[in-house]
């Protein structure tokens, strides 16, 4: 019998994100993660328990990925206003850019696994939590600034924000080109 090869456990979380982000859950077979992983099935069940374990280190990966991509360009010495621009249209231009039009993960995982699978809504329920909370501590900053209507209250543009964020990044699935994304992204900055 021969020895069990090894891997690095985050090499394989990577490949299998990548491998979910563009086929989704339920299209994902073990197959498909045991040729991306470049492991035997017996060494990804002893690794990461099923493919659902391994599907939410996924998305805890992605989670963490999108996060610090987030708080790098919410945390620019530009105006508020610019920043929230800059980053809604960078995400829509890096959905457009991607050759497979795969999308936000979260935001697919959302429309497959809501209602039928609690760890993945969970999951992504927090991480549009933290997105709409750094968006409303943002709008406090502008307001602070002078940018945005001190009176209203912060937390419904942060909604407002999270809500732009994930209506604007589906349609970059199926999207010809950027406009019709940038007019609602301008339009809402606008609204503030």
């Amino acid at each position: 019998m021969g020895r069990p090869r090894r891997f690095d456990p985050n090499v394989a979380v990577e490949r299998a994100m990548q491998v979910f982000w563009r086929k989704g859950y339920n299209a994902t077979t073990p197959q498909d993660l045991v040729d991306a992983l470049g492991i035997g099935k017996g060494s990804l069940y002893l690794a990461f328990g099923s493919k659902h374990g391994l599907y939410e280190r996924a998305l805890e990966r992605y989670r963490d990925g999108q996060a610090a991509l987030l708080v790098d360009l919410l945390d620019r010495p530009v105006p508020v206003r610019e920043r929230l621009r800059g980053v809604l249209l960078l995400l829509v231009d890096m959905d457009m850019a991607d050759p497979d039009r795969r999308g936000c993960m979260a935001i697919n995982a959302a429309a497959e696994r809501a209602g039928v699978d609690r760890a993945a809504t969970d999951l992504v329920r927090r991480m549009f939590d933290r997105t709409e909370e750094a968006f409303r501590t943002l709008v406090e900053e502008g307001q602070r600034d002078g940018e945005i209507d001190p009176a209203r209250d912060a937390r419904a543009p942060g909604s407002l924000l999270l809500t732009t964020l994930v209506g604007t990044r589906l349609p970059t699935r199926t999207a010809e080109g950027p406009e019709r994304l940038d007019r609602v992204v301008d339009t809402v900055l606008d609204s503030l």
